[in-house]
């Protein structure tokens, strides 16, 4: 009997009960479970069980945020506590911790405590048998939604890998597994928890954060799944339950050395990003990023917030080889259609460098536009496919050129091809620009600045108006006269406005500087 915890009749079994002291390392179905926050509840400590085996049994200690947790089988036990030992296990920001219990068992009665944890156990077990669906235990607190997240990341300016996700998702409860693609030129994710309850948390506390500084912006929605098929365990999938999954070929798994390799072989990834090898620091900067050493500069955001260091996602950012698409040698040129030419194509250098681009001589309403990497590529075409330009809808996609030729010396094309690689008014040319934390979509808000001083609102308002747009509210930034906001009539008055107006000359040495802002007045 000296093996087995019995659970007390009077419900008193957080007093009495003086805590599990034994050696930690000796197997068994019942696990100890310590520093749990105070509002925990019953089916969120059954969910730490979950992934692994069936749970038989539970006692909760509420007044020492403990719990003790039973598994069907020794086996499922070990896989749990090695697991949490490697991926410390966090409900509503709490490190939880856990060890093997030196009880081989537990005893339940009919005491109030018990005769909740049963309920929970029960909804549990039904739901997973499939005799009862998730929206009928609310009430034992399994929470009512799907366990899978849908995971929309829009503004991706800097790479997101599935590491990255794993790390922000694991701080509001188990990850079980986590499928990455890209669907409608977005890249998307749905991850999945062991119950209803902590995606819904997870959800409360993601949707509509940034990962990075202004930025990779998460969308989050239920899924009407509620379990995920794994088959490959790679860099575009993983299920954390079956480390035994094989990795398929199309998509190998890649180990450290591949990541510290992907840093020098992938420029694209790199040079995405503002703290990054390719804009200049010796290719060992590019290795130790990649192997996750201490590395400055790095945009903070969600990940920060949730305790993630910076160096971590940079190495998870910059140590994948393929990302849906837009990796490192994601292709730079885009095929935009249905425009203006003459007055339309620098605008796109809102979302990026452009480097060259070409009129197409049968088609002269298309063009060819190579920006600098194939993330600002994608970027720009996510944020200017449909925008409408001068009445007419803009189309933008990847084009299946790579790169846009320049005329052979002696090989005139009246003019159609234009090369802008030395460009002054490039956005993004100096690495940790603070123009990379304001790239947004286009809105019918924009963002002035480099103002001089004797230049007021009647003159900027006038300026506006004078291209035949309706200004509709006008504000100086307090603190910086230099800055301003301007909210015109639509979004399209907007986009025509930046390509008539940004580097315009306001006098006195200063070229008005024009970009979309997130802001309303």
């Amino acid at each position: 009997l000296s093996n087995c915890l019995f659970l007390s009749a009077n419900g008193n079994d957080s007093k009495k009960f003086k805590g599990d002291i034994r050696s930690p390392g000796i197997p068994s179905r019942v696990i100890h479970v310590r520093k749990l926050p105070n509002d925990i509840n019953e089916a969120e400590v059954i969910s730490l069980g979950l992934p692994f085996g069936k749970v038989t049994n539970l006692l909760m200690l509420k007044g020492k945020n403990q719990a003790f947790l039973e598994m069907n089988t020794e086996e499922s036990a070990q896989t749990m506590v090695s697991y949490y030992s490697s991926v410390t296990p966090v409900i509503r920001n709490h490190p939880i911790y856990m060890q093997y219990s030196n009880h081989k068992e537990l005893k339940t009665d009919n005491s109030p405590n018990q005769v909740r944890a049963q309920a929970a156990l029960q909804a549990v077990n039904a739901v997973q048998t499939g005799s009862m669906s998730l929206s009928t235990v609310d009430g034992a607190g399994m929470g009512s939604q799907s366990p899978v997240l849908r995971v929309i990341v829009e503004n991706l300016f800097y790479p997101v890998t599935l590491d990255v996700l794993h790390q922000i998702f694991s701080k509001f409860g188990t990850v079980l597994k986590i499928i990455t693609f890209t669907k409608n030129n977005q890249f998307q994710a749905l991850v999945q928890y062991s119950d209803g309850m902590t995606s819904q948390h997870a959800k409360l506390s993601l949707d509509g954060q940034n990962i990075y500084n202004a930025c990779c912006t998460l969308r989050i929605s239920f899924s009407k799944l509620t379990s995920l098929n794994v088959k490959y365990n790679n860099d575009k999938s993983r299920d954390y339950t079956r480390p035994d999954l094989p990795t398929g070929d199309s998509h190998p798994a890649l180990n450290a050395q591949t990541m510290a390799a992907a840093a020098l072989t992938a420029p694209g990834i790199i040079s995405a990003s503002p703290y990054a090898g390719a804009h200049g620091f010796p290719p060992t900067f590019a290795i130790q990023q990649a192997a996750g050493l201490s590395l400055q500069g790095m945009p903070a955001g969600a990940l920060a917030s949730l305790g993630v260091h910076g160096a971590a996602a940079a190495a998870a950012a910059a140590g994948r080889l393929s990302l849906s698409g837009l990796a490192a040698g994601g292709n730079s040129v885009l095929l935009v259609s249905n425009l203006n030419p003459e007055l339309s194509l620098f605008f796109v250098g809102v979302y990026g460098d452009v480097m060259r681009v070409k009129i197409l001589f049968n088609k002269k309403e298309n063009a060819l536009v190579q920006m600098s990497d194939g993330t600002q590529a994608q970027l720009a075409m996510s944020h200017l496919n449909g925008q409408k330009l001068y009445g007419k809808a803009l189309r933008a996609t990847l084009s299946k050129h790579t790169t846009v030729q320049l005329p052979r010396e002696g090989h005139e094309d009246q003019g159609l091809t234009k090369d802008y690689s030395s460009s002054p008014l490039h956005r993004f040319k100096k690495p940790g620009s603070k123009n990379y934390s304001n790239i947004f979509p286009p809105s019918s808000t924009l963002h002035l600045s480099n103002i001089p001083p004797s230049v007021t609102e009647d003159h900027l308002r006038d300026l506006f108006l004078s291209s035949g747009a309706v200004v509709k509210a006008f504000k100086f930034f307090q603190k910086d006269r230099k800055m301003a906001l301007i909210q015109l009539g639509s979004v399209e008055e907007a986009i025509e406005s930046l390509i008539k107006f940004h580097n315009h000359d306001l006098g006195e040495n200063h070229h008005l500087r024009v970009s979309f802002s997130k802001s309303t007045i």
